[in-house]
């Protein structure tokens, strides 16, 4: 399912129009969170108490991926060394690579995978809080954000659109000392949502306030979370919100697609050409887009004005 190559993506296709029929039955639930907001460790206490009750668990983790070497750390296998090593849960870190909204092009992919295979949750943990990192609420029957009881400074560096995408604000690490200021920022966070449009009219965002470290207020966030998805599923709400992001994934690999073959080899010496004479001043940006589209529209024709000296 991750593999780019041609021959790999038809026999991923293959596989998920056999498996979707089997698909769709889990809960899917999308976590986001600032660095340092202690997201891995939130899973694996709610993923561990999960497994221990019997119920099959899949994390999908995606990390950010380097926009100088490629690269991605891949680390949450570690951060989440007990529960990767129970037979009811799966784990598996995903590199981002160029594509945004903070999961990877095969995350729904994957979901679909899981699902089909049984599993009763699908976590996808994506790589962090930004503008375009907001992609996961489309594939998640909700959304959780994880944040720290850091107060006013944490509050600031969450982008507005995270924040009305919430379901469920979950301030971690309420223990010991930070217990006090973990309870003012939850205190901090209602206030803030009471000015934002919620994503359900009818349910607008809970907070509270965890300790992954000790395992405090985890049990009540499940029991959250199950309540919410079950009101969405009693309203129609989650069949409609299930639906519009099938489409919403049509028109997403439309575009990853059309991003593939742009920058296929097909296209390499036009593509690089054009590049060339839009550095030099000698061809509008405008005029250059308009002939790759007519390139990409008609295979093998050469678009007008794309012979280097025109």
């Amino acid at each position: 399912m991750e593999s780019s190559r041609p021959d790999h993506r038809e026999d991923a296709d293959r596989l998920l129009r056999a498996t979707l029929p089997h698909a769709g039955g889990a809960f899917r639930l999308a976590v986001s969170g600032p660095p340092g907001a202690g997201k891995s460790t939130l899973i694996e206490t709610l993923g561990l108490t999960l497994v221990r009750q019997g119920l099959r668990l899949a994390v999908l983790a995606v990390d950010p991926s380097s926009s100088v070497s490629g690269g991605s750390i891949l680390g949450d296998k570690t951060r989440m060394g007990e529960l990767v090593r129970h037979p009811g849960a799966y784990v598996r870190p995903t590199p981002a690579g160029t594509t945004l909204g903070g999961v990877a092009r095969s995350t729904r992919d994957s979901i679909v995978l899981c699902e089909a295979h049984g599993v009763d949750l699908v976590i996808v943990e994506t790589v962090g809080v930004g503008q375009s990192e907001t992609a996961v609420a489309g594939m998640a029957d909700l959304f959780l954000l994880v944040a720290s009881p850091a107060g006013g400074d944490d509050l600031q560096g969450i982008k507005r659109g995270i924040m009305e995408l919430a379901d469920l604000v979950c301030v971690n690490k309420a223990d010991g000392e930070l217990e006090t200021p973990a309870r003012r920022t939850v205190a901090q966070y209602r206030s803030a949502l009471r000015l934002l449009m919620p994503r359900h009219p009818d349910l607008p965002p809970a907070v509270m306030a965890v300790s992954a470290l000790t395992g405090a207020g985890v049990a009540e966030l499940w029991d959250a979370l199950r309540e919410r998805r079950a009101a969405l599923a009693a309203s129609g709400a989650l069949a409609r919100l299930r639906a519009d992001q099938a489409r919403q994934w049509m028109w997403d690999e439309v575009r990853a697609e059309v991003l593939a073959r742009l920058h296929g080899p097909a296209l390499a010496p036009l593509t690089a050409e054009l590049e060339r004479r839009v550095a030099r001043g000698d061809l509008p940006p405008r005029a250059a887009a308009a002939q790759v589209l007519e390139a990409l529209r008609t295979p093998g024709a050469a678009p007008a004005g794309a012979d280097p000296g025109g």
